[in-house]
């Protein structure tokens, strides 16, 4: 999953239509995230990511060709700032697709408006009110349910989805803090590059340093790649055309209206992964993916 919006705008609020727009993105991005646990069976995540990134770049280009906005951003390090920040917060979110079901590393993604108002609060100050307190209280309990913490069988992986939904919330506040005015091109052509390049030199690191294994963490550059390439071109091509939604999602609505509708991939993403390879949800992950969407939703509406 490779959500971004961009903070320009249009005039005149369209709801219906931006309500259709991210519902559309979500289910695309339900669709297509649900592979990368194929994919991490033959491939591993570096090389996904590298992989993912030469893919799209051309399409950026194309996009940017045909009049979708400019490559080039106006300031370099707020955009490569907020880029490490979302590149960190892919990496940790890919790798937890790989090693556990979809609904779980997406609850912890999901975490991120708990994360953006624990921020703002500490770092910037603000003051919220019962609602938003009883609210981060709410999406704690929902983490712990969707991520079944168990003294014998924790492992760091574990907190994987909820370290992602932290650096995810980081470059939601820079993108509005740092990146204001970009373009949404922009803000996407500088994540592919950081992503690409970081995951670059991660498998250069794990073949000159000997860290290399087997395993969807470790695994260095494998050939042939014909068995996963399919899902990685549906990565890239779904990602875009799944983020260019979210996009046009925020230019017609206002922030928080459209930021509930992203909470509806907690319903699609699952519900795929029930039908193409039969993940299932026990209560409590279903009652704590419930807390969290509460607590997001809440949050959203009483931040505006």
């Amino acid at each position: 999953m490779s959500l971004d919006a961009s903070q320009s705008g249009v005039g005149g609020n369209r709801p219906l239509g931006a309500a259709l727009s991210m519902l559309s993105a979500m289910v695309v991005i339900g669709f297509i995230d649900n592979f990368i646990a194929v994919i991490s069976e033959t491939m591993g995540l570096w090389q996904f990511v590298v992989m993912r990134s030469v893919l799209m770049l051309p399409l950026l280009i194309v996009m940017a060709r045909i009049g979708f906005g400019t490559l080039s951003p106006r300031r370099w390090v707020p955009v490569l700032g907020r880029a490490t920040a979302l590149a960190t917060s892919m990496f940790l979110y890919f790798g937890a697709l790989g090693l556990m079901p979809i609904s779980q590393a997406l609850a912890g993604l999901f975490t991120s408006p708990i994360f953006v108002l624990l921020i703002n609060v500490v770092v910037q100050r603000q003051r919220i009110g019962p609602f938003r307190i009883l609210a981060v209280a709410c999406g704690f309990v929902g983490i712990l349910l969707v991520l079944e913490p168990d003294t014998e069988r924790f492992s760091p992986v574990m907190l994987m989805p909820v370290a992602a939904g932290f650096f995810y919330a980081i470059s939601a506040i820079a993108t509005r803090s740092w990146c204001a005015g970009e373009s949404a091109l922009a803000l996407l052509g500088a994540n592919m590059i950081m992503l690409g390049g970081l995951a670059a030199m991660v498998l250069v690191g794990l073949s000159l340093g000997g860290g290399a294994g087997t395993d969807y963490l470790t695994r260095p550059w494998v050939w042939p790649v014909r068995d996963a390439l399919p899902w990685v071109v549906l990565q890239a091509v779904g990602s875009l055309g799944g983020v260019f939604l979210i996009i046009r999602a925020y230019q017609m609505d206002e922030p928080a209206n459209v930021a509930v509708f992203e909470y509806s991939v907690m319903i699609f993403a699952p519900a795929m992964a029930w039908v193409m390879f039969g993940q299932t949800l026990g209560l409590w992950q279903g009652l704590g993916i419930g807390l969290i969407v509460l607590a997001g939703t809440v949050i959203a509406l009483r931040s505006r």
